[in-house]
């Protein structure tokens, strides 16, 4: 039994995903968008256990090879859409739509390999661009729902320090496209 737990808790991930943006954008009370932060942080925290329950009991799967960066990009995808919608505005656009066309290619090209049989795992660059981005997020979210009003009169400080920070992800992520792209032709060249 234990060996579906990481895979449950991927897919348990993906299915949080509708509720945080029905949170964020669609309940009409007050203290949605704390909800909507606590339901990102959980769905976070299932990434870290599904990997490490994966490992400790060695039920490493081609499944959660594949599934688990799927769920960890459509989570990040939601809620950088959240943060970039004009009535928060903490990340610019144009990071949005770099990562969100990395991840779509870097998703693509995985799927067209699972095809064929062979799974490729993420590299070092990828998690540390899930970590970033993971960290900017749910600090941009706990900033927005928690400390906004308190912190009122720094509004632009804070504006500013997160679309910097988010420019510098979108930079690693730019980087971790790249190194998946060598890492994809030292692959090709083994298989020869």
């Amino acid at each position: 039994m234990k060996k579906y737990v990481p895979n449950f808790l991927t897919l348990f991930r993906i299915s949080l995903v509708p509720f945080f943006i029905w949170f964020a954008f669609f309940a009409g009370f007050q203290g949605h968008f704390l909800v909507a932060t606590i339901i990102f942080i959980l769905a976070s925290i299932t990434d870290y256990y599904d990997g490490m329950l994966a490992r400790r009991f060695k039920v490493v799967t081609d499944f959660g090879k594949l599934m688990d960066p799927l769920a960890d990009k459509i989570l990040i995808i939601a809620a950088l859409i959240v943060l970039c919608t004009s009535s928060i505005k903490l990340i610019d656009l144009s990071v949005v739509i770099i990562i969100i066309l990395r991840e779509i290619i870097i998703s693509l090209i995985r799927y067209n390999y699972a095809k064929k049989g062979i799974i490729i795992p993420a590299n070092n660059w990828g998690k540390l661009k899930t970590v970033l981005q993971l960290t900017g997020i749910i600090s941009a979210l706990v900033y927005y729902s928690v400390f906004q009003q308190l912190l009122i009169y720094y509004k632009g400080y804070f504006d500013v320090a997160f679309h910097f920070y988010f420019w510098l992800v979108a930079l690693v992520t730019i980087y971790s496209g790249l190194s998946f792209g060598h890492n994809l032709r030292q692959l090709k060249k083994e298989n020869k």
